[in-house]
């Protein structure tokens, strides 16, 4: 094999690996990796603020607008007036959302970063210029994303393991 295609196999297991954490995701905990993500940053503390979850996930309001909106339809998240600003809304997370966060899998990333982080400055300074290349190379340096590691359409598993009803990514 190539090193165009060795490129191609390690990029296609990155994405796979990914996917089938969603999938392991969507069928534990009934959730998509940046929901969970959504849910774990308001679990720190009790609540937050829609701008606080955009500005540390690196994503717009709108999606952050967007995601809240699935979230309070699961039931896992609520919105309250918050009692010093009346003007600012606090989100605060259920105890179906506590449950989701406590009975979801490790995520993938937390395994990424515990491995990235041991890795030595050098290291860690070249692999992110190699992973901005590859976005650059695949016209993805644009693209509105957070430090969640999620692919497409979550397809969640029944208990045989075969693929039922997708559920929305967001």
């Amino acid at each position: 094999m190539d090193r165009t295609d060795e490129s191609l196999v390690a990029i296609r297991r990155i994405m796979r690996a990914t996917e089938l954490y969603g999938r392991r995701l969507a069928h534990e905990a009934g959730l998509t990796a940046v929901q969970l993500r959504v849910l774990q940053i308001v679990a720190e503390k009790g609540h937050a603020t829609p701008t606080e979850i955009a500005t540390r996930m690196g994503v717009t309001q709108a999606t952050i607008s967007a995601l809240i909106k699935k979230l309070e339809k699961l039931g896992v998240l609520e919105r309250k007036r918050s009692e010093v600003d009346r003007r600012q809304t606090n989100l605060q997370i259920t105890d179906l959302g506590r449950e989701k966060v406590k009975g979801a899998p490790d995520a993938l990333q937390q395994r990424y970063v515990k491995q990235f982080e041991a890795m030595e400055d050098w290291e860690q300074s070249m692999m992110v210029a190699i992973l901005e290349k590859v976005a650059a190379m695949l016209d993805a340096e644009e693209i509105d994303a957070s430090p969640v590691l999620s692919v497409g359409e979550i397809i969640p598993l029944t208990p045989e393991g075969t693929a039922s009803q997708p559920v929305n990514k967001s």
